[in-house]
């Protein structure tokens, strides 16, 4: 079987052969698949506490922290201890996202083609075949609980996180274009409201209407936090020595101790791990190596000019 690491090899001229080893190539199941590392996600004590405060009083889970500290994660995790993985649904955020795509979002370009087809004058278009039902609206179809996950909110429009609220606190919705008036979409009877997370990466500052209404956690990336993921995803780094974990865990607090734009986190971390492990690099090496001559420091650093840093 071909390394893993090493499908790209210049000198192999054979592209039958490298295109059936790229299609046969198996990636880290656990770094890019969120519901497979749900299991071994760690809470802390804090985050646990504030999970508690927001299932008790129904209020949104804000989670604010580095990109890569696990924030959406914790959506999965809690998706994965409460049985509900096939009740979790996502809204990832964007720049033009707005309150209603929470809800559903209507095509009226292809309602429009559809209208003005020849093929179908004469015929009656049956709007609600133009509409697709947003994460809320799956969440109130559900059975039993849901989770909605609303990712990197601070990445909408500003108007965004307060008319989320409108829409969150009132159980209900109309749709104007479900039949010939409206339908107005409830919530399934006895089942309780859905679970939501928010993520930020605190890139601006959130409406403090917003923020008064949601149950705040900041994860701050700590030594604690890092060897916990560490130790959760020690089997899989089986071929990993002890000694080695310690020289990686070193050599990334003294990277991240550097002034960069963009330091790394629990993510990173775990990937470094993933492909240290894969290619069996010493120990010796790893702690002897200058910091910009780290084996696979693509893993870690990805900005240019963090590289820059490094090189000086």
């Amino acid at each position: 079987m071909t390394h893993p690491f090493l499908l790209l090899r210049p000198d192999q001229k054979d592209p039958v052969a490298r295109r059936k080893q790229l299609a046969e190539r198996q990636t880290p199941e656990a770094l890019s698949n969120l519901r497979s590392a749900a299991p071994d996600f760690q809470p802390s004590p804090e985050l646990t506490a504030a999970v508690n405060v927001a299932l008790a009083l129904g209020a949104p889970l804000l989670l604010t922290g580095e990109p890569g500290t696990g924030k959406t994660q914790v959506a999965y995790y809690l998706a994965w201890y409460f049985g509900v993985e096939s009740s979790l649904f996502l809204l990832d955020v964007r720049s033009n996202t707005t309150a209603e795509d929470l809800l559903y979002h209507f095509d009226s370009v292809a309602y429009f083609h559809a209208a003005h087809d020849p093929a179908r004058v004469g015929q009656t278009i049956d709007r609600a075949l133009f509409i697709r039902r947003g994460p809320l609206w799956q969440a109130m179809e559900a059975e039993g609980p849901s989770i909605v996950l609303i990712d990197e909110v601070d990445k909408a429009p500003r108007d965004f996180p307060n008319d989320l609220l409108g829409v969150l606190d009132q159980g209900h919705f109309f749709v104007r274009e479900l039949g010939d008036k409206g339908t107005r979409i409830f919530r399934k009877p006895g089942t309780p409201p859905p679970v939501v997370v928010i993520t930020s990466n605190s890139e601006r500052r959130l409406p403090e209407a917003f923020l008064r209404r949601c149950v705040f956690h900041h994860i701050e990336f700590t030594d604690d936090l890092l060897k916990k993921a560490v130790a959760a995803r020690r089997p899989q780094l089986a071929a990993l020595s002890q000694e080695l974990v310690d020289a990686a865990l070193d050599r990334f607090r003294e990277l991240r101790g550097k002034p960069l734009r963009k330091k790394p986190a629990t993510a990173e971390f775990l990937a470094w791990l993933t492909v240290l492990s894969a290619h069996g690099i010493d120990s010796g090496k790893l702690r002897s190596s200058p910091l910009s001559q780290l084996p696979h420091l693509s893993v870690l650093v990805k900005d240019r000019d963090d590289w820059m840093v490094l090189s000086r």
